[in-house]
């Protein structure tokens, strides 16, 4: 049976990939950028705007890391601002569970979902370091082992306040002046390992019951916690045999929690250059990486793995000639090599021996690629292939550019997936869980008499 595709926008933020030097770049805070990408991606009828988080600046040898784009707003502000201007398209964010609370979370996300229609989605991420642990009044004290346990007890207290108002509470009886159906929202009391709080929470149930929630991290544990929790993964599998070997191995996992492989989409994180001819979107993709890439880059990128300052070595040179500082770091805030950083020195010096590369052409090298390189037509066609073969359900894609980088696909690629029959030609309902094919979460409580005439009664939900 064929797939259908599912296609979602990721806003360019703090990181080298977006070249915000570029003269079609556009600022990354001003709200005209936000909407133009969101609108772009509502009128391609994507599933949803997805936008990251950065709790604290990089630095490097104790300087912000301007090379970095900086300045990223706060998420949940950005989309309630962008519920107001678009009408179908699901509105994602990532929020912490290392430095926030469930109830302050839960209750910003259900008025989220109540203000679009019910489209929000919540990114559940974790903090690995006290650095920026430095920013918040609780510091780094929560040891790594212990982000996933957190991160998952964080998302049951969420689920048990949402679901502590019936879908029907609201009664709004102008008649007898009873706002609230008898029963319908229940006292909560949740006690665990990292939370302990009870009383009745403040907002009634969303749209969708639950936001859709949306996992990103491909460690043993972030697996199991997807196929345990999640809705949606957000993957790093670009290529189609390691995306088809994660696939199979996520989707097993889910038969434990009594799921179906269709309960979760896993959508790779991607990008794409299109061009008239293969050989101009080569070109132009090179290009583009390079751009992406820059000396003061490259160098940074082997510092965050080196442990040392290498500003005296030549980007375009070999590779240092001394070996990792496994003990210490010039760089803060760069999560990509915080492990194993001994193999992958070793490994890069293998490679750049191989291929006979410099340090700048070996970080364009061993990050990211473009995923998805070639005419509008070939672009289309790999993309449906790789959803048709199981090595993902859809795709998320990030752009080079703020706010343009998303025209060229919605206007040359995604009426070519439409004429395909494996991408929608509109919407289809309201919420986000429509886009995905999710069922709405029905609340998982027991009915309780109204709290306010049973005021000392709690209940673990």
């Amino acid at each position: 049976m064929t797939k259908q595709i599912h296609l979602a926008a990721h806003f360019p933020g703090v990181n080298n990939t977006t070249v915000w030097s570029d003269p079609a770049s556009g600022s990354q805070i001003d709200f005209d950028s936000f909407r133009h990408l969101a609108q772009t991606a509502e009128r391609g009828k994507f599933d949803f705007f997805f936008l990251a988080e950065g709790l604290r600046l990089r630095e490097a040898k104790g300087r912000i890391h301007d090379l970095d784009v900086v300045g990223r707003p706060e998420s949940l502000t950005v989309l309630s601002a962008l519920a107001a201007v678009t009408t179908h398209l699901g509105l994602a964010a990532t929020v912490n569970s290392t430095f926030n609370e469930p109830y302050e979370v839960a209750r910003r996300l259900a008025t989220l979902d109540h203000l679009s229609g019910g489209r929000a989605a919540w990114n559940v991420v974790t903090s690995f370091d006290a650095f920026t642990g430095e920013n918040f009044r609780r510091g780094g004290f929560l040891a790594e082992a212990d982000r996933y346990t957190r991160a998952e007890e964080f998302l049951r207290t969420a689920r048990e306040l949402w679901d502590s108002w019936s879908p029907d509470a609201v009664a709004a009886h102008r008649e007898s002046g009873r706002f609230l159906r008898p029963g319908g929202v229940a006292p909560f009391r949740h006690q665990g390992r990292h939370f302990d709080i009870a009383g009745l929470f403040s907002t009634p149930r969303g749209p969708q019951g639950h936001p859709v929630i949306i996992q990103a991290g491909d460690s043993d544990e972030g697996r199991e916690f997807a196929a345990s929790s999640a809705d949606v993964i957000f993957s790093r599998h670009s290529k189609l045999e390691e995306g088809r070997a994660f696939y199979r191995d996520v989707k097993r996992r889910l038969a434990t929690y009594g799921r179906r492989p269709e309960d979760l989409k896993i959508l790779p994180a991607v990008t794409y250059v299109l061009g008239d001819t293969e050989a101009e979107a080569r070109e132009r993709a090179v290009e583009i990486r390079r751009a992406q890439v820059s000396p003061q880059t490259a160098i940074y990128f082997l510092e965050a793995v080196w442990g040392r300052d290498l500003s005296g070595y030549d980007p375009d040179g070999p590779l240092p000639d001394v070996e990792p500082n496994l003990d210490e770091g010039v760089t803060k805030g760069h999560a990509a090599f915080r492990r194993d950083r001994g193999e992958v020195v070793a490994k890069w010096r293998a490679l750049a021996e191989e291929k006979n590369l410099s340090i700048r052409e070996l970080a364009i090298e061993v990050s990211a690629p473009q995923t998805f390189i070639g005419t509008p037509r070939a672009v289309a066609d790999e993309i449906d292939h790789f959803v048709q073969t199981d090595a993902a359900d859809g795709f998320i894609f990030v752009p080079h550019l703020t706010p343009g980088g998303l025209d060229d696909l919605v206007d040359k690629v995604v009426p070519l997936l439409q004429e395909k029959g494996v991408f929608r030609a509109d919407y289809t309902g309201p919420t986000l869980r429509d886009h995905l094919g999710l069922s709405p979460r029905t609340p998982n409580r027991t009915e309780t008499p109204n709290p306010t005439e049973t005021p000392n009664r709690t209940e673990e939900i």
